[in-house]
């Protein structure tokens, strides 16, 4: 999937978000829309460990007065606002680091996201010497802070939120360069070019879920729009639109690879089910044409391989995201 943040301090795909249940489906849309213009953003800066260089570094989210703080304070969205990267902060073994892989970026009078994968280099007085291909993600949902342990990377990112509308597409502008080599960089090993390319990809996806009385999720997949982005788009492309196709679509001339359901894979969703335990979802099936959801995943990847392999150099800038219904 996604995110890849230092080996020591990586977290990757998706937790049942508990976000903004108590609200609408058209108040979800009315907040997804507002914030899409990414136009509102703040930053922390964070002084990492002495230990690994003592580094200054920020970290972006897009909601606020374009403020900045000196903090190793973990960020709290506000209850109203859904997107996230995955700009994060790590305390592991009382050692401090963060991985930022989205930035704002100067667009006319406003702002838009630039989403990026690069290698991540820690050194630690000849303790440590990792090397990490990091991918960037802006997605819907949220990251709870600090990252505390290495352990299940990718089950750490709350991935989603509660929804029951039927939207008919995301809207956006972007641009992009794509199609770099893609590097595998886990931090326990040399650097490894693979000989094949990686490509930045966008999805929306619409589940229904429900538990069973051992505590496992499962999920039918009621709503897929996809798209990997295979060409370079160097000039802003605005109100690219992508549908949103509703009940099983294997059998579509549109499907592909990145559409199908998410289970048993390095692509699998995770979910914090009602005992509290982190537990894989059970994407089981394709729910009917007329289903109505319970939670809607959007996701703006730079890279669309497994955690540390991407695509090193690729970047995705985008802008002025929103739900047509």
């Amino acid at each position: 999937m996604t995110a890849c943040f230092l080996s020591w301090f990586c977290a990757g795909q998706t937790l049942y978000a508990q976000t903004a249940s108590g609200l609408s489906a058209e108040e979800t849309v009315a907040l997804l829309n507002r914030y899409g213009t990414l136009d509102s953003w703040c930053s922390r800066t964070v002084k990492e460990s002495s230990v690994i260089g003592g580094n200054t570094k920020v970290l972006y989210e897009f909601y606020g007065n374009y403020g900045n703080v000196n903090t190793r304070e973990p960020y709290a969205a506000p209850d109203d606002y859904l997107w996230r990267t995955n700009n994060v902060l790590a305390v592991v073994a009382g050692i401090t680091k963060t991985s930022t892989t989205v930035f704002p970026e100067k667009r006319g009078d406003g702002y838009c996201a630039r989403i990026e994968t690069h290698i991540e280099t820690v050194k630690a007085l000849g303790i440590i010497n990792m090397d990490v291909t990091c991918q960037g993600a802006f997605i819907l949902g949220s990251l709870p802070e600090p990252i505390r342990d290495t352990s299940d990377p990718m089950a750490k990112v709350l991935y989603g939120v509660p929804f029951s509308g039927r939207p008919e597409a995301i809207v956006f502008d972007y641009k992009a360069d794509v199609g770099h080599e893609t590097v595998r960089g886990t931090g326990f090993s040399r650097l490894r070019h693979m000989g094949y390319p990686d490509y930045p990809e966008i999805a929306v996806i619409l589940q229904k879920r429900w538990e069973d009385e051992d505590g496992n999720i499962h999920a039918l997949r009621v709503g897929t729009a996809y798209e990997q982005v295979k060409n370079n788009i160097p000039e802003w492309k605005n109100g690219h639109r992508l549908e949103i196709h509703y009940g099983d679509i294997s059998g579509e001339e549109f499907y592909e690879k990145g559409m199908e359901l998410q289970q048993g894979s390095e692509r699998t969703f995770h979910a914090i089910n009602s005992r509290g335990d982190n537990v894989m979802v059970i994407e089981e099936g394709w729910a009917g044409p007329d289903e109505t959801p319970d939670v809607m995943i959007i996701k703006f990847l730079s890279s669309s391989g497994q955690a540390f392999y991407g695509g090193v150099g690729n970047t995705l800038w985008i802008d002025n995201i929103y739900l047509e219904m």
